[in-house]
């Protein structure tokens, strides 16, 4: 088995910049890879995003396809499932819309 780069592993911040610029720079923008992997930091390259993007769309598919079933998570007493590890239902939805973009 290959060994894994330390730029593998991304953190709960790291994955929010990473949102937030699949937003800003959209499929259209030149050097789109290269821009997101510039705001995420961390050592990210453009082809670490680029795989991170991919596995992100394959998992919202599968859960689309009820290959994986969608999550029916108990809210938490707070009533929120965030900083669980735990994706929240509006952060699924936010996964689908920029999916599409």
């Amino acid at each position: 088995m290959a060994s894994r780069s330390s730029t593998s592993s991304w953190t709960a911040k790291q994955n929010k910049v990473f949102e937030n610029a699949l937003a800003k720079y959209d499929k259209d923008t030149p050097d789109r890879w290269k821009n997101i992997a510039r705001a995420v930091g961390g050592g990210k390259s453009p082809e670490d995003v680029e795989r991170h993007y991919k596995r992100l769309v394959d998992d919202v598919n599968n859960i689309d396809s009820g290959n994986i079933p969608y999550p029916n998570y108990r809210p938490s007493a707070a009533g929120s499932n965030r900083g669980n590890g735990i994706i929240a239902d509006q952060d699924l939805i936010r996964l689908r819309y920029l999916k599409l973009q």
